[in-house]
């Protein structure tokens, strides 16, 4: 103890003898520096070469915890390699001056990469990945698929009116809701989620909608958001799927692509949907067919920008028509579909009802409601099945003026639309081809068929 005491001593007597020599700025080994004296921690070196720099990235900094990635995908191939082999390895050396650039590179002994990766991206990117990388994910961890609903229960409600009020919090202008202006929020979460008895976890777009109604309550000098600022934000806070949806009934319209009075002969409104899951918009979709004398076998020819499994659907199609009308289709008649002006595309099997009331309307010279538009998958034996995004397709129905709506009855109770907008529109749940063509075509004089139908489904 003694000994220590004096060489204490002596260095407090050092320390307080004044020096008045130059000052100087010494960089470290490790990159640190001492300025005059004083030590600078992750400094950098500021008198290293940017080449000779070793800075520790984000799988280094991330060893003895979790690395998260969002859009993996998005990678290089070469940095998803890099990241496969330190995942392996568990180690990777920290490199100066990217090999990818010119000049030269200081590569360091292999450091620590102990960590455990949490990646994510979209379903429909997971094909981009290195697929070295996703094997590894796979065999030494898990992958897990989001939902994008949770159950329309009181306490998921709670949760929503929450994150209402965080949204709130985080924008720090708007004011606050009304518990009126929070259940429309919720309602509008069911709408997004499509589905009954769910509410969509798509919180993004939630908050746009929420940040825009609070625009408009200060606009209007209100002190709370309420109900009519939410519904005026609904207008103007539209996807951009909305938007082009909305310009695409707009011109059809304009140019009689999309009639909605009178009768016609093979012309039928299906309706489908725009975008991805996770923001999509209804459209009106016209679709005609024409029967006419064929060659030695039926054929049916679908025009139009038809994706692969909108085409199934239409040989799904067919082969319930010629279930049905057999012994006219065997005098070798052509079968054409044509989706009017579909330049956007076409995909899935939601158009099925739709595409077999018009070809038996051309075939039997039966008109079809123009008041009515309709939306269903239908299986070979004739059950009208449930689709997808029915209360967006209903919503495009009411913005085209359309009056009258067929959908699969498995689907009603996934309708959530707002009262004073539904009653601008009869919906009609079906469940069999039968009942569809019964509700859209006009039967005056043409009863005999219709009689002839009905018996070949009590037939079967």
């Amino acid at each position: 103890m003694f000994p220590f005491k004096i060489k204490l001593e002596k260095i407090k007597k050092i320390e307080r003898i004044p020096y008045k020599g130059p000052l100087y700025n010494l960089t470290t080994e490790s990159g640190n520096l001492f300025a005059n004296g004083i030590l600078v921690k992750n400094s950098g070196g500021l008198g290293t070469p940017a080449h000779e720099r070793l800075i520790p990235g984000m799988i280094h900094r991330a060893s003895g915890g979790v690395l998260f990635i969002d859009e993996i995908s998005t990678l290089s191939p070469h940095s998803q390699q890099e990241l496969l082999t330190a995942l392996q390895e568990k180690k990777y050396p920290i490199t100066g001056q990217s090999e990818r650039s010119s000049g030269a590179m200081t590569r360091s002994e292999p450091v620590p990469t102990d960590f455990i990766l949490v990646a994510a991206g979209n379903l429909e990117t997971i094909q981009h990945m290195h697929p070295a990388l996703r094997s590894r994910i796979r065999g030494y961890g898990y992958e897990v698929y989001m939902n994008n609903t949770m159950d329309d229960t009181p306490e998921n409600r709670d949760k929503l009116a929450i994150f209402v009020a965080q949204e709130v919090e985080k924008d720090g202008k708007i004011p606050h809701f009304t518990k009126a202006a929070v259940e429309v929020i919720i309602d509008e979460a069911r709408r997004m989620a499509s589905t009954s008895g769910k509410l969509t976890v798509r919180l993004r777009e939630l908050g746009g909608l929420i940040r825009a109604a609070g625009d408009i309550a200060i606009e209007m000098n209100a002190k709370f958001v309420e109900p009519n600022h939410v519904t005026e934000a609904q207008k103007i806070s539209k996807t951009l799927e909305q938007q082009i949806a909305d310009k695409y009934i707009e011109a059809k319209k304009k140019y009689d692509v999309i009639v909605i009075q009178g009768t016609r002969v093979g012309r039928v409104n299906g309706l489908a949907v725009m975008g991805s899951d996770a923001a999509y918009s209804g459209i009106v979709l016209p679709i005609e067919s024409e029967v006419t004398p064929g060659g030695k076998k039926t054929e049916f020819v679908a025009t139009g920008k038809l994706g692969e499994i909108a085409k199934e659907a239409v040989k799904n199609v067919s082969a319930l028509v010629l279930k049905y009308f057999g012994e006219d289709l065997r005098e070798k008649y052509d079968v054409y579909i044509q989706f009017v002006q579909s330049t956007e595309g076409v995909e899935g099997d939601s158009a099925s009802i739709a595409v077999a009331t018009s070809i038996i309307s051309s075939l039997k010279d039966i008109p079809i409601r123009q008041d009515t538009a309709m939306t269903g998958s239908l299986s070979v034996r004739g059950e009208v099945l449930a689709v997808g995004g029915i209360s967006a397709k209903i919503e495009a129905a009411i913005d085209a003026g359309i009056k009258r709506v067929i959908i699969p009855r498995s689907n009603e109770n996934d309708v959530v639309i707002a009262k004073d907008r539904l009653a601008r529109i009869k919906i009609i749940p079906v469940l069999r081809i039968e009942e569809v063509v019964k509700e859209a075509m006009d039967w005056k004089g043409k009863e005999k068929i219709l009689k002839t139908f009905l018996t070949k489904k009590r037939s079967q």
